[in-house]
């Protein structure tokens, strides 16, 4: 009989350990070798599965108090449709494509490494990044460049706790993010879409500001692999791409960094890239958005608000030209 955790060893799995497709992969050959007779009894079966999905049921909770300096009080986005619309182009470009296809993501073991313009570089694993700040609910509006938004609870800290531990020096002006671009894991690495791996980039005070989250998780659990497991940033006055996913290198640079959708359309997508009602992309109008699971094609659509809304950001921007620093 196959024994379901024989890839980790002799030892059994941690709950962190088990995702989501090796959970139903389990089950499944369970139920196909008891069909051909080669477990004794549908008992065993039932025992085995219990024990598997109690494992990983304990590996997707993440406790976190709520902040109730960061929730808008927006109804939030349904579960399931933040979890099956997304654009992550690393497992496609369909909105369902990230949905299908990202199981084949692992997301343990995991580091992340920073570096650059820092006294001290430092490479973290997925724990210690758990245990660097005490852990907070957000509740962030997200807004697409493609028109569409959704309100989500996030779970993380303040993207500042961790760069406070590199110590940066006075040459870090900018902050970069460097996703994972694998294609053993990710399908859509091996398209010509995007000049890969996918980055992006914050001015230093933009990332120090408290809004600026490190996420690993939401909705009270571990973010799924297409929401950018296991560990993203949320900058909610930013359209949605500004939010790199799946960050394995933080880069603290003196001279801006390219992104990688300014790469690809400079006169499409600037760097700063602020949610801006009155400046348009040359395909999607930014006056208004339809919220996902709320706004039919046939409901009127809400106004977008500048900033999306958190006009406290406003004053990393005086005296800038919004149009022309797009």
């Amino acid at each position: 009989m196959r024994n379901p955790f024989q890839q980790y060893g002799d030892h059994p799995p941690s709950a962190a350990e088990i995702t989501p497709r090796e959970i139903f992969e389990s089950r499944r050959d369970f139920m196909r070798q008891l069909a051909v007779g080669s477990i004794a009894s549908a008992s065993l079966v039932e025992m085995a599965s219990r024990e598997v999905f109690a494992q990983s049921a304990g590996a997707q909770k993440l406790a976190a108090m709520a902040n109730p300096a960061f929730v808008v009080m927006d109804k939030k986005t349904a579960y399931k449709d933040a979890t099956s619309y997304n654009n992550f182009y690393e497992f496609g470009t369909d909105k369902a494509d990230p949905a299908e296809t990202a199981g084949s993501l692992k997301t343990r073991p995991w580091t992340i490494t920073i570096e650059g313009e820092v006294k001290k570089s430092i490479t973290l694993d997925l724990d210690s990044l758990l245990k660097l700040a005490p852990l907070e609910e957000r509740v962030y509006r997200l807004r697409c460049v493609e028109g569409w938004s959704m309100v989500i609870p996030w779970i993380g800290y303040s993207l500042s706790n961790l760069l406070k531990k590199v110590e940066p020096t006075s040459n870090a002006r900018y902050v970069e993010f460097i996703s994972l671009a694998d294609k053993r894991q990710m399908p859509g690495v091996s398209s010509r879409v995007l000049q890969w791996p996918y980055t992006e980039g914050l001015r230093m005070d933009e990332a120090m500001h408290p809004l600026s989250l490190m996420a690993l998780g939401m909705y009270g659990e571990v973010l799924p692999n297409q929401n950018g497991a296991p560990v993203r940033l949320v900058v909610p006055w930013k359209y949605g791409f500004k939010s790199a996913k799946s960050i394995v290198k933080i880069r603290l640079t003196k001279d801006q960094p390219r992104t990688s959708w300014n790469l690809s359309a400079p006169d499409e997508y600037g760097f700063y890239s602020n949610v801006n009602p009155e400046v348009d992309h040359p395909r999607w109008s930014q006056a208004s958005e339809r919220r996902i699971g709320e706004d039919g094609f046939l409901s009127r659509k809400r106004k977008t608000l500048m900033f999306n809304g958190y006009s406290e950001v406003a004053s990393l921007y005086s005296g800038m030209d919004l149009r022309k620093n797009y």
